[in-house]
């Protein structure tokens, strides 16, 4: 998707933003990866830098921020981290020299990579010995789990043909000489409540729903507005694949 060519990065934190308790829950799932003496992290697909400062700060690392989306990078710069540097970049050619980076960290990025063996080569040319690449990614063996399926039935086909499986996932990562190191399903939060779910959701920043016609989207929006209304008041979460390859 090209998030230049849309409205999608100025609502994006507004559709997809954290509470602090779920970053910190994240931070926590991704250091249990973290190679010894970690100083160099790559932010691949950084997006609006929901992840770039928290990741500089909880690590003491240097990071290195790249999207192919000039509009996200310049929600990402007006964060105004400490030790992060920004370029406009894609996966399948990293501005790095070999083995400068001890971690790559991919947040929904797979599904959105044009080359996607190409981007991992990159990845495992950029990583130093030890290094690793932890992903978060949705999966088609997730989809029937996400909180918005049941209300946009349009989304099904597009989730089929746009997220890789798990196995894909594994097996791209090994074809480029990576090995699993650990996996996981994490459950995380999307929203405090069904009534701030919908709102999330209203931003229209994911880019599976992206795709849905204007009148599939309203009629999925009516729907999850509907449910809000008298659904408990209880946290939503979708359940999230998260992946950690280790350079060999």
């Amino acid at each position: 998707m090209d998030y230049d060519r849309s409205e999608m990065p100025e609502g994006y934190d507004a559709g997809r933003g954290y509470s602090p308790d779920v970053l910190a829950m994240w931070l926590n799932v991704i250091a249990q990866c973290a190679p010894p003496g970690l100083t160099n992290i790559l932010d691949l697909g950084c997006g609006t830098g929901r992840y770039c400062g928290p990741l500089a700060e909880h690590f003491g690392a240097l990071v290195a921020a790249f999207d192919p989306s000039e509009k996200m990078l310049r929600q990402a710069r007006a964060k105004r981290p400490g030790a992060v540097s920004y370029a406009r970049a894609c996966g399948e050619y990293l501005p790095l020299r070999n083995a400068s980076v001890d971690m790559v960290f991919m947040s929904m990025i797979f599904h959105h990579l044009k080359e996607p063996h190409r981007a991992l080569a990159e990845c495992h040319r950029v990583l130093r010995a030890g290094g690793v690449a932890c992903l978060r990614a949705g999966t088609t063996d997730r989809m029937e789990n996400y909180a918005f399926v049941p209300f946009f039935e349009a989304s099904r086909p597009i989730l089929k043909r746009t997220l890789p499986s798990e196995s894909r996932v594994i097996s791209a990562f090994q074809d480029a000489g990576f090995k699993l190191k650990h996996r996981q399903l994490v459950n995380s939060a999307m929203a405090s409540n069904w009534r701030e779910y919908a709102e999330k959701i209203a931003q229209r920043a994911d880019s599976i729903l992206a795709q849905l016609s204007e009148s599939d989207f309203v009629e999925g929006l009516r729907k999850l507005r509907r449910h809000s209304e008298t659904a408990p008041d209880e946290r939503v979460s979708e359940p999230v694949d998260f992946f950690c390859f280790r350079r060999t």
